[in-house]
């Protein structure tokens, strides 16, 4: 039978239910930011060659996040559009909950969840399992890399589409445009283009790849609003 939990108990058996996995371990939250106490477990399930997925929605990591999270072989990610589940489970057990992520193990929010047990309820373990491996369907699997190189500008902040230099070139969108057109919002927009090649990024900045050149992408590196991209009108990140 499902077993209630509230904050304390549902920290605790995410936890446990990490520590337990031996076979796979899937890892389903909107937000990608890891404490030091994930990464610790996380870290331990790679030298184990544990096969562990972890589907986002945004990620909120940090450079050195990133390089670290670059090393871990059997550590996949998994960018999800629209992402609100969260959903977390190894071979034996599951919880569903409305904690996030990063509030692993940081007692700020008043959560609820609920801790399945294959072993007592199998249909509810299959229906939460395979809506889960539904969401990995229908999300993109992105290798987050980082490159070190110094004094790349940072443009991730400076994207406006109703205020730069290059809203009304021909044929070009800025970031921001092409985000509405698309559907996106433009953090998402560039973590596709980055998974997909066209831009790079580097300690925590975004850069033009050659793969981005070669499509038609530009980088504005000075105007009156600092630096951005200009994108085709048609320009499809995938």
């Amino acid at each position: 039978m499902a077993k209630f939990l509230n904050t304390s108990a549902t920290n605790y058996f995410l936890e446990e239910l990490i520590k337990d996995a031996r076979d796979r371990l899937i890892l389903i939250s909107p937000f990608l930011k890891l404490n030091d106490r994930m990464k610790e477990l996380l870290a331990d399930k790679n030298r184990l060659k544990i096969d562990v997925r972890i589907v986002y929605g945004k990620s909120e990591l940090q450079p050195q996040e990133i390089e670290w999270l670059r090393g871990l072989t059997y550590i996949r990610t998994s960018f999800c559009k629209n992402l609100h589940a969260k959903c977390y489970m190894n071979e034996e057990l599951c919880i569903v909950t409305s904690l996030n992520l990063y509030e692993f193990s940081q007692v700020n929010n008043n959560e609820m969840g609920v801790l399945i047990r294959r072993s007592e309820d199998i249909d509810l373990y299959k229906d939460a399992y395979e809506e889960a491996q539904r969401i990995i369907r229908i999300s993109e699997e992105v290798r987050i890399s980082l490159e070190r190189v110094a004094n790349v500008p940072d443009i991730s902040s400076n994207i406006d589409a109703n205020k730069s230099d290059g809203e009304n070139e021909p044929g070009k969108l800025t970031s921001s445009k092409l985000s509405q057109k698309l559907g996106y919002k433009t953090h998402e927009l560039l973590e596709r283009a980055v998974a997909s090649g066209y831009i790079e990024l580097h300690e925590g900045k975004h850069k033009l790849a050659l793969k981005g050149e070669q499509a038609g992408v530009e980088f504005v590196a000075k105007s009156r609003f600092g630096p951005y991209f200009l994108w085709p009108e048609d320009f499809q990140p995938i």
